[in-house]
């Protein structure tokens, strides 16, 4: 049964909602590009999928939405939360969802991008280039620390070093802030790519083309975690420090 996930968090960060959705935007049309069989026909998240109403790619679109999900009189200070999916004839089921806008010196801003099927597995094309979708979130939410990962390899991270579900790691791929970034070893066997704000993809799949074994994804986490690259965010919030 296929279960992956991408995501990123970053600290406290004012943005509108406006803001947020031209980011969502920008990322929703990087994933197109990158595969439009598995992330077209975006929908509304609803309970019964077979009446969700399609979500137009636009930024007025998406304000709208965010603003009917989030009718909060404090949400400036917790941040928008929603999500969106996609359920296409031989793909796996997409879920994209987004906690972002938040100022509260104690509230952690987030995307992620899951991918479940009971009938595919890794090897299917988005899948396989997760680390892409990772970069797709660095360029367009500037991110502070991102992964990508299967539950054998998150169970056995979260096991070997205790981490809460918040803290950053590293999985099938690792995004790492340019300041993490100058901090991660050289020499980890997986391939190096730079990004727009200066941080850091490492990719353990080599584009795809390789599932490293849980050992080579524990040893990243250890040499990563020693050089101090998977350090938590200071709390408070302040994502200035990284």
């Amino acid at each position: 049964m296929l279960y992956v996930v991408v995501n990123g968090g970053w600290g406290r960060r004012q943005e509108s909602v406006v803001q947020i959705a031209e980011r969502w935007v920008e990322s929703l049309s990087a994933l197109g590009d990158l595969n439009d069989a598995a992330f077209t026909g975006w929908l509304e998240a609803v309970d019964d999928i077979s009446t969700a109403p399609r979500m137009p790619l636009s930024v007025a679109a998406l304000s709208d939405y965010l603003k009917r999900e989030n009718p909060e009189s404090d949400v400036d200070r917790i941040g928008y939360t929603t999500s969106l999916l996609t359920n296409n004839p031989g793909m796996p089921r997409v879920t994209f969802s987004i906690h972002a806008g938040g100022t509260s010196e104690w509230v952690t801003n987030s995307v992620a991008l899951s991918f479940r099927s009971r009938k595919l597995d890794e090897s299917v094309l988005a899948v396989s280039r997760s680390s892409d979708v990772l970069r797709i979130f660095a360029d367009a939410w500037d991110i502070d620390t991102g992964q990508a990962y299967g539950r054998a390899q998150y169970d056995a991270v979260r096991e070997e070093f205790g981490l809460d579900n918040s803290a950053p790691r590293c999985g099938r791929s690792v995004y790492l802030s340019a300041k993490r970034a100058a901090l991660a070893p050289e020499g980890l066997s997986g391939t190096y790519a730079r990004t727009a704000h200066g941080g850091l993809i490492i990719d353990f799949t080599r584009g795809g083309a390789e599932e490293p074994d849980i050992e080579t994804i524990l040893d990243a986490n250890r040499q990563l975690r020693a050089a101090g690259a998977l350090e938590p965010l200071p709390e408070p919030l302040d994502r200035s420090k990284w």
